[in-house]
């Protein structure tokens, strides 16, 4: 297997995933490169969208690779998901996943000492989604489950491990649905289409 065909075969990989794939698969699916090869021939790749202009690269989410679009077509992708929008999550929903990603591993009833209200209803949606996950249980009288996110709560904003986390805010259902272009966008312009709510302390009940 020449080197063309073999990034000819990445690309086709990671064209069809619907999750980043981790290098060792690929290199296990090319048989003749290791990781250290698919790695060069990533760069090889990523070096060639960048010399012919194209609108896509190949990037490092959630201890994978995945193809992502430049964010500059932010306002484009926007509008196709803006036409076949899934069903949006409720903002109690989002409140509860902000603590979770900034406050995990944590429990059930932490949660609901932040928020002040039951989150049966909303720990079931966030899990059907796979937005969050059960870690383990805490060590204390009843043990009960710690919550985390999950892979795809990462591959969802772009992010490479929880350490990329932006600086604590208000999440939105666009952010989880168009993950790291629109984050960018709006990060970095501010839409006057969709304004983004200021950053709300986040604070541990006594």
């Amino acid at each position: 297997m020449t080197k063309e065909e073999a990034k000819k075969i990445i690309e086709a990989l990671l064209f069809v995933s619907e999750r980043p794939l981790i290098v060792d698969k690929i290199s296990e699916v090319l048989e003749s490169f290791d990781n250290k090869g698919v790695r060069t021939l990533i760069d090889e790749l990523n070096i060639e969208y960048a010399k012919t202009d194209r609108c896509f690269s190949i990037v490092e989410v959630a201890g994978g690779l995945q193809l992502m679009t430049d964010p500059l077509y932010a306002p484009w992708i926007r509008k196709l998901f803006t036409k076949s929008r899934k069903q949006r999550l409720s903002t109690p929903s989002l409140e509860t996943l902000a603590i979770i990603s900034y406050k995990q591993p944590i429990t059930k009833a932490e949660v609901e000492s932040i928020r002040g209200v039951n989150i049966d209803g909303v720990m079931d949606t966030l899990l059907a989604r796979d937005l969050i996950r059960m870690v383990g249980r805490k060590d204390v009288v009843g043990r009960p489950f710690l919550y985390g996110t999950t892979k795809n709560f990462l591959g969802h904003f772009g992010l490479n491990s929880l350490e990329d986390l932006p600086n604590l805010r208000e999440f939105t259902e666009d952010e989880i649905e168009l993950g790291r272009d629109e984050l960018i966008k709006k990060e970095s312009e501010g839409t006057d289409e969709e304004k983004v709510e200021e950053p709300k302390e986040v604070t541990q009940k006594d």
